[in-house]
Parts: C-alpha cells; sequence; structure tokens
C-alpha cells in the first residue's frame, strides 16, 4: 500500500463518447468503463481525487432552458454548472461504490465545488470561451442587442455565446476535499473547471457567468489538496511533437524545462493538448512533483513509467 495522494483530471470521451447522443444510458456506460481504472488505483492504495468535464452536459441543460422558458425560468450558467456536477457526480459516486464491492471499504463522496476567480480578471472584459449550441447571426445579433451578450461565429457552424475564462484562484472546498482523502474517501469534485464564484466579502461568494479551464481547475485542485501526483486522461496515450505529421514523435518521459521548450516552439495547440501540457507545466513547477499525460486505461501504466507521457522536474 503506496498511500500517495493522486488528482487525477478526466477528459470529455470519459463521460461522453463522439457521435453519441448523451442518453443517461451512453454515459453511464461511458464511465463504467471509466471507473475501472480509478478502482484499480484505490486497490492498490492510492488516495483518489477525480475531476471531469461537463460541456456538452451543460450545452444541452442551456437548450433546455431555451426550450423550455415559455414554461419555466431560465438558470443562469453558473447554476447549470452546478447541475451537472450533481448529475455526473451522482454517476460516478454510484459506480464507484459498486465496483470497490463490500470488501474494500472506501468511501465515495461527490462535492458541489466553488472556485474563486479575480472580479477583476482580463479575461471578463474579453469573453473567449464558447458555450451552448449553434444559432443564426439574427439570434445572436439579438442576444448582443437586448441582454449585452457576446457572440461570435464559430467554425462556420453558426454563431454561439462566448463567456469569460478566468484563472481560477483557489477551490472553496479544498480543506474539506483534502481532509476527506486523508480519510481514505475518494472524491469527485469540481466538475467543468468547478463553479465560478467571487468573493464579495471574506467567506460569502456570489455565482458569475464564466466558464474556468477544466485544466487548471484540475492543476488548482491538485495543488490545493495536497497531490503527489496529477494525472490528466484524455483520448490520446501521450503527448506528440509535430502531431499528425511526417515527423511526429510520441513522447515518454520528459524533463520540466523540456517540456517548456516544446511549448515555446508551439508544438501544443491552444484548442486540445496546449492546457493540458501548461497545467502539467505548472503542477510540476510548484510541487515538485510529477504530472501525467496519458489515455483512459493507461493510467497504472503510466504511473509505473510504461505508458504516456510524464514530466518529471528534473
Amino acid at each position: 500500500m503506496n498511500n500517495k495522494k493522486v488528482v487525477i483530471a478526466l477528459g470529455g470521451n470519459a463521460i461522453l463518447q463522439p457521435g453519441q447522443k448523451g442518453t443517461y444510458e451512453e454515459q453511464l456506460k461511458n464511465i463504467e468503463l471509466t471507473c475501472l481504472e480509478i478502482v484499480s488505483l484505490v486497490k492498490i492504495g492510492y488516495k483518489v481525487v477525480v475531476t471531469h468535464g461537463n460541456g456538452p452536459q451543460v450545452g444541452n441543460i442551456l437548450i433546455q432552458n431555451e426550450k423550455g422558458s415559455g414554461l419555466v425560468p431560465q438558470m443562469p450558467l453558473f447554476i447549470c454548472g452546478a447541475q451537472t456536477q450533481g448529475m455526473i457526480g451522482f454517476m460516478f459516486q454510484q459506480t464507484l461504490k459498486r465496483m470497490l464491492g463490500k470488501e474494500n471499504p472506501c468511501e465515495v463522496v461527490a462535492l458541489i465545488t466553488q472556485v474563486v476567480v479575480d472580479k477583476n480578471d482580463n479575461a471578463f472584459t474579453n469573453p473567449t470561451k464558447p458555450i451552448g449550441p449553434f444559432y443564426s447571426k439574427e439570434k445572436a445579433r439579438l442576444a448582443m442587442e437586448e441582454k449585452g451578450e457576446t457572440w461570435v461565429e464559430d467554425s462556420n457552424r453558426g454563431w454561439r455565446k462566448v463567456v469569460p475564462s478566468p484563472e481560477p484562484i483557489k477551490i472553496v472546498e479544498a480543506g474539506i476535499i483534502r481532509s476527506l482523502s486523508e480519510q481514505g474517501v475518494l472524491v469527485i469534485a469540481s466538475g467543468g473547471g468547478g463553479i465560478p464564484v467571487i468573493e464579495e466579502d471574506e467567506g460569502n461568494y456570489r455565482g458569475v457567468e464564466a466558464v474556468i479551464d477544466k485544466d487548471l481547475a484540475g492543476l488548482r485542485m491538485a495543488i490545493d489538496v495536497g497531490a503527489d501526483s496529477f494525472i490528466i486522461l484524455t483520448d490520446v496515450s501521450s503527448v506528440a511533437l509535430n502531431y499528425g505529421k511526417e515527423n511526429e514523435r510520441w513522447m515518454g518521459s520528459i524533463s520540466l524545462s523540456e517540456a517548456k521548450k516544446y511549448m515555446e516552439e508551439g508544438h501544443f495547440k491552444a484548442g486540445s493538448m496546449g492546457p493540458k501540457v501548461r497545467a502539467c507545466i505548472r503542477y510540476v513547477e510548484e510541487t515538485g512533483n510529477e504530472a501525467i499525460i496519458t489515455s483512459l486505461g493507461n493510467a497504472i501504466k503510466a504511473i509505473n513509467y510504461k505508458a504516456g507521457t510524464v514530466i518529471k522536474p528534473l
């Protein structure tokens, strides 16, 4: 039993695969496959904290908001985020507890989690994160004129609302998450990057319309709860240089300085691997511990240096 604490940040494919409709049954099946790896880590002695994405789920709730607006009040974005934390957390909580079985004493808790952001963050004056479904240009124009929202044309598929993506400062519930983890409880927390809040005065928080990058929120979680390792599970087995080109090269263990060099050379795209590598670099810099990027099903192999990309402090 190693008793080490690990924060696992799950990519969107852990809950919903491309091309799926997003039914409860589809999402539950994906979560069951994901939980096999988490349970394996618990059974060999790791204390695990899990965080996850929620993009498609929030998008679906926003559609429900829009379609049902003539019957019930629409909810703000941060409330939609809280809804997805409860929904996804419930599925993980039940699945993990069932898989761990009666012979394993580990308890499982899903926690609604708030993440503090700075109300003066420049992101609030420059919204960049698209959310929700695609709409017509006319719909976007009306929303901008009547509600003062920011909308952009996205990928030639239509217009989408964009919201701020501020830097996470701290996790409100970090203390209780850390305490639960140290007691051996498996915690699911900070789903979707956490519910963004600002601190109006000490200990009092207010939700704000924003989306926190889930990789940076995972980084914040790993630091705040004192994780010995930070693992990002995504849809590729490791990180590549010159991805998709003839001279593509997959990387195993690399040093922090190498990771920073490759980042500066522009090997990792902003919309895919870039945020993950950046979050891992910051984790290694701030803690001196290792960070791992690999695919679902490879976490244990990566911890043993047999798969994935491991970023080391030296």
